[in-house]
């Protein structure tokens, strides 16, 4: 089947190089894709949200299906838009309606959702302007550290965790009433501070049945030992060793099964990922945010874990035999180190060309995915993002990845690069 695939991440790069390997896929399209993607299919100037150049370029190519990366497509209605068109209805897209992606695109939707489907997660309040007196009073009287959320999309940019409490009025304000995330931030959702380890877990499902893909631990900070801003992730791990049977027991019985019952029973449409951003605290999950897409840099080390056919797992979705599908992993330990942007995650120069990458020597147990690059006009592969390159290997043991993966790095150069140097440290 000839398939489309929405983004231009490291994330797409990683869902492309996976779906290439499928019998299923005949040709790959990627829009708009970056320099690394080139390698799989084929990069077409569409933009992600321009569902009509989308639906005339499905038709001229006889598009069997579209795989959505990001999450602002869904949340604007790629789904539905696909789904109530003549000419695009028999295309399997792989994504939640606009409807069921509000678990992702509102943060007060998905704590009213768990909060109805008796899902662990922190204690909340929401409040607007309209409120903003009680939210401060709210504030006043909350115990420290307290977390803001912007209700809407904000890029991974709308957590604040403050540790005073005038402090954290302050950020409180500065959200509703300066619009620090814009229209995202109109509503703000406060809720209690988890002490724990973050993880995350990748189920696939059509909001009946589904398939747990591959589990995480994602690296956000800029600076070696967590320190540092939060960045949009510097590295990820997997397996966990702590998400052990029962953990992963804990997390499908208390979690993943209310989930995907509570989109049943809501009639909501779903046919995707979901990602859960989980907190172990003290060996028990709690739901920190729901995502409707596949991370990133998760997906970059998720992926190549994944032995199970990618596209046949889509299919499968689609025609209602994913719980009969079974899903296997690669033997070993899987690292994710990223290089990213002098200035990152502040401001960054882009257009730095990046060299050795040709030149690199790797074995099989190594991959490159590109995260934010394009090509110069002299053809010259060059940085185009904060995060740039996603170097992911697999080992014996987690540590062993991480060195891998680091010792490919040294052979690469950009003005600026840099990459944390102790991802996976507390598995050592």
């Amino acid at each position: 089947m000839n398939i489309l695939l929405l983004g231009s991440g490291g994330r797409e790069h990683a869902l492309a190089w996976k779906m290439q390997q499928s019998h299923h896929c005949e040709n790959l399209f990627i829009a708009p894709g970056n320099a690394g993607t080139l390698q799989y299919g084929t990069n077409v100037n569409l933009g992600i949200n321009d569902f009509e150049a989308q639906k005339q370029f499905c038709t001229d190519n006889k598009i069997s299906m579209v795989v959505v990366g990001p999450e602002e497509p869904l949340v604007k209605g790629v789904y539905d838009f696909y789904r109530s068109d003549e000419q695009l209805k028999k295309i399997i897209v792989v994504g939640p309606s606009a409807e069921a992606a509000q678990l992702e695109g509102s943060k007060a939707f998905s704590k009213r959702f768990m909060q109805r489907h008796g899902i662990p997660t922190a204690a909340y309040e929401e409040f607007t302007l309209e409120n903003l007196e009680a939210g401060k009073t709210y504030i006043a009287s909350h115990s420290v550290p307290v977390v803001l959320k912007a209700d809407g999309l904000a890029a991974g940019k709308g957590v604040i965790i403050s540790h005073a409490q005038d402090e954290a009025i302050l950020a409180f304000e500065e959200m509703i009433v300066n619009k620090q995330f814009g229209d995202a931030s109109s509503k703000v959702v406060i809720e209690e501070f988890l002490q724990g380890i973050e993880v995350s877990v990748f189920v696939l499902t059509n909001g009946k049945d589904y398939q747990v893909i591959g589990h995480a631990k994602d690296y956000k900070r800029i600076g070696e030992g967590d320190t540092g801003l939060n960045t949009g992730g510097m590295g990820c791990v997997t397996p966990v060793p702590f998400m052990d049977d029962v953990f992963m027991q804990k997390v499908e019985n208390r979690i993943i099964k209310p989930t995907v019952a509570g989109l049943a029973k809501e009639n909501l449409v779903y046919n995707g990922f979901i990602f859960f951003g989980l907190m172990n605290v003290e060996g028990e999950p709690f739901v920190i945010e729901y995502n409707c897409r596949m991370g990133d840099p998760e997906t970059e080390v998720v992926m190549p874990r994944l032995e199970t056919d990618l596209v046949s797992l889509f299919a499968a979705m689609d025609n209602g035999t994913l719980a009969d599908t079974n899903i296997e992993y690669n033997e070993g330990g899987f690292a994710t180190v990223m290089a990213v942007s002098g200035g990152y995650p502040g401001e960054y120069e882009k257009n730095k060309p990046i060299s050795q990458l040709a030149d690199v020597l790797m074995d099989k147990s190594s991959l490159i995915f590109h995260a934010g690059t394009t090509l110069n006009g002299a053809g010259e592969t060059v940085t185009n993002g904060g995060r740039v390159l996603a170097v992911t290997s697999s080992a014996a043991t987690i540590v062993e990845a991480v060195e891998k993966s680091e010792r490919v790095l040294e052979q690469i150069s950009f003005e600026g690069m840099y990459y944390r140097k102790d991802i996976g440290y507390e598995f050592e």
